[in-house]
């Protein structure tokens, strides 16, 4: 979540982790000179965990067929958005593979320092915005335009939220616009946190479990919007720029290419591992089907990654280095 998502700090999914088998990196790493410690050495890959289950996805399936498939050891950890970028920077990381827009990070390390360069969309678009379940829209279709949110928000309050409607939201890390968004819009709205993503899942099931209405920032793709059928409200629209003051944002989110981000010396000397990382590219449908089994399905990562391989060989086949 972000220039659409300067965002997504940490959506943390403590049991999702856990079953990630998290790893702790060294605390020595290399200079900020770009060089990843382990490119050259042994044939170890490090990736960054994002906590959101979608990227999880992406990271189980990257780290199953990296072991499996072409002999490489794997360590994983979990960090804030901004604190990955610091880390592919100075080698404590070879790859981020879900990003959703970092334009500081990007000045200060692609273009100013160029310790971290590009690999390629994974795939899948991202959009940000303001949802509300079907059930709610089908009975009042006027609530999906902005300009009707204040004549709704008395249906929003909730103990939290006082007597203002409240606008549920994930981890207090995730960086929105949304504070903003409110007062520039002049809008009878409050923020209130859930605390990590799997949180503002609890909430959202059983809100649609009583059929109540609520208002939710919320994020495509997600395993959750099969679920529950949510539906957008329509924020005036993204204009490029439109964010640029993180005081004045009065505008939507953008629609995102989700990119991979590589440490610069990994790019060059990574091998196959770098190869097949640059390769690596699915559908949301895709990644999406990986994540239901996680988050919705209980199973472990390395479980639902070792399934979707077994069942989609045509696809990652592709994405190995050629011979």
């Amino acid at each position: 979540m972000r220039t659409v998502r300067n965002s997504r700090t940490t959506r943390t999914a403590i049991a999702l982790v856990g079953a990630l088998g998290v790893l702790s990196l060294s605390a020595c790493g290399a200079a900020e000179t770009g060089k990843s410690s382990d490119v050259s050495g042994g044939k170890t890959v490090k990736l960054t965990v994002p906590s959101w289950v979608g990227a999880q996805a992406n990271v189980a399936v990257a780290k199953h067929i990296l072991e499996k498939e072409l002999g490489y050891k794997v360590k994983t950890q979990q960090m804030g958005e901004v604190l990955a970028w610091d880390a592919l920077s100075k080698g404590d990381i070879d790859a981020v593979l879900e990003d959703w827009g970092h334009p500081k990070e990007e000045k200060q390390y692609v273009e100013t320092k160029k310790t971290v360069v590009n690999g390629g969309d994974i795939g899948v678009t991202g959009h940000i915005g303001w949802y509300v379940p079907k059930y709610f829209a089908d009975k009042h279709p006027d609530v999906t335009d902005w300009k009707n949110l204040n004549k709704y928000a008395k249906e929003f309050r909730t103990a939290e939220s006082g007597d203002k409607g409240e606008l549920l939201e994930g981890s207090p890390d995730y960086v929105t616009n949304d504070d903003a968004i409110i007062k520039n819009l002049k809008l009878d709205l409050k923020t209130n946190y859930a605390g990590s993503e799997a949180a503002q899942i609890t909430a959202m099931k059983k809100y649609a479990k009583e059929q109540k209405p609520f208002l939710t920032y919320w994020w495509t793709p997600q395993w959750l919007n099969a679920e529950i059928d949510m539906v957008e409200v329509k924020l005036p629209e993204y204009k490029e720029g439109c964010d640029a003051d993180p005081e004045k944002v009065a505008c939507a989110y953008p629609h995102t290419p989700l990119q991979k981000w590589f440490n610069a010396d990994f790019a060059k000397k990574g091998g196959e591992a770098a190869e097949f990382l640059k390769n690596f590219k699915w559908t949301t449908e895709q990644q999406n089907a990986v994540a239901l089994m996680i988050a919705d399905q209980k199973m472990s990562p390395e479980a639902a990654a070792e399934k979707w391989v077994k069942e989609n060989e045509t696809t990652w086949k592709a994405w190995l280095p050629k011979k």
